[in-house]
């Protein structure tokens, strides 16, 4: 691990959003969904995939908040251009656990 400065962790821009809308992804090599998350009026809606479905139905991810990082560029998985990354923990199966809100934030809540 190594050690970053306070700047350097100002410039990972961490948000809440409210997952909208949830499909499969047929087309990725591993279990994944194809999530849409509001981020707010000023943010926006923005689409990602998450390999979360060892964990997480459909249903139950439907209107949760989850955490993501917006400012990496959009990255094309198959057919499929993801615009931000959900965060998460991975446990020692390699399923991940995500990083969510414990409490209703706004939508387009920044980390601090």
């Amino acid at each position: 691990m190594s050690i970053i400065s306070w700047q350097e962790f100002e410039n990972v821009d961490l948000r809440a959003g409210t997952v909208i809308k949830v499909d499969d992804f047929p087309e990725a090599r591993k279990p994944a969904y194809r999530l849409t998350v509001d981020f707010g009026p000023q943010l926006g809606t923005k689409r990602s995939s998450a390999q979360i479905t060892a964990n997480y139905t459909k249903d139950e991810l439907l209107g949760r908040q989850v955490i993501g990082v917006l400012n990496f560029p959009p990255k094309q998985i198959g057919p499929f251009w993801s615009e931000f990354l959900i965060v998460g923990f991975y446990r020692d199966d390699g399923s991940v656990i995500l990083a969510v809100p414990d409490k209703q934030v706004p939508n387009g809540s920044k980390l601090a």
